[in-house]
């Protein structure tokens, strides 16, 4: 089992790359429809939101665009948003769309982004929110605030002591027999697959392809009770949990079939046991390869639903692919 610091470049927060584990918004909507949609000006860029925080804690910190992070307290619940003030130019509507689609622009931000929740979550209790989450002026900001705060509230009583930890479970080779149980199920050859080619009756080439579709069915329910035994030991470990989308092989470099995706929120006294029950699973499943990264803000569970579910939702090893 390997256990890599958490980082962007491994969990881009509010975006489709790799981990992704989507983090909600203090207001519904896209940034498009929440900055000022002129290429000129400024917005606002909001980060998340901390209670009880030292405002000390933002000296000499910077955000995306090397723009400092600045306070913007809340006056009558405590709650403090982290912001920075950026340019039309970068943010506004059409420049954040094309950004968007700018790999390098992308990680740049999100590293950014990731790094002042890091940071401030050190500090203070802290809710992160969606990466490119704007604003048109620091009012409105004052006024989510105001209208939230309750629920803001709620959502970090919710998080605090307790951290997020991803986990993958990937299927190695030597379980998958032959091949890793993602094809077709079709046989290498057809009733006559060259001129060399024993004479095969159709009767027997079907006969084949049932037998390799059997195969493949078997290796998929395998890998899915190995992924449903994964999961239900870490949950008993883990105050909450979240199902993670697959992801492409293009991005994470890994070929080996991606049988499990979670999230799971621990409390901090638990983080040991946590890594404990992990490590086991790693060495008694055979053929399964544990990788848990972390600690991460809890980017996957600041939408309100904390419920853990009993077993991994119906089709998490149906030969998905990281």
């Amino acid at each position: 089992m390997t256990t890599p610091s958490g980082t962007p470049g491994t969990r881009t927060p509010g975006t489709a790359t790799p981990g992704t584990a989507t983090p909600g918004t203090v207001t519904p909507g896209t940034a498009a429809q929440r900055a000022d949609d002129r290429e000129t000006g400024t917005a606002v860029y909001l980060y998340g939101v901390a209670r009880d925080l030292d405002e000390s804690a933002l000296d000499g910190v910077t955000g995306v665009a090397d723009e400092p992070v600045r306070p913007l307290v809340h006056p009558d619940s405590g709650l403090t948003a982290l912001i920075s003030v950026v340019g039309l130019d970068q943010f506004g509507e059409q420049a954040l769309r094309d950004n968007l689609e700018d790999l390098a622009w992308l990680e740049g931000t999100a590293r950014a982004h990731h790094r002042v929740v890091t940071d401030i979550a050190g500090h203070a209790p802290t809710a992160p929110v969606r990466i490119a989450t704007l604003y048109r002026d620091e009012r409105r900001v004052l006024e989510v605030l105001e209208h939230d705060h309750r629920r803001l509230l709620e959502l970090l009583d919710r998080i605090t002591g307790r951290t997020e930890w991803g986990v993958k479970a990937y299927a190695v080779p030597e379980a998958d027999g032959a091949g890793d149980g993602t094809g077709d199920g079709e046989p290498a050859d057809g009733p006559a697959s060259g001129a060399s080619a024993r004479p095969t009756s159709g009767t027997a080439y079907l006969q084949r392809r049932q037998a390799a579709r059997q195969a493949r069915r078997a290796t998929q329910d395998r890998l899915a009770e190995h992924a449903r035994a994964v999961h239900a030991e870490l949950a008993d470990h883990a105050v909450a949990s979240r199902q993670h989308a697959s992801q492409d092989a293009r991005l994470s470099g890994r070929h080996e079939t991606l049988i499990l995706n979670m999230a799971y929120l621990v409390d901090d006294e638990q983080t040991e046991g946590f890594h404990e029950v992990a490590r086991a699973v790693d060495r008694r499943l055979p053929g399964v390869k544990i990788e848990v990264t972390g600690p991460w803000p809890p980017y996957s569970f600041i939408d309100g639903d904390e419920a853990t579910p009993t077993s991994v939702p119906e089709g998490a090893a149906e030969g998905t692919r990281p």
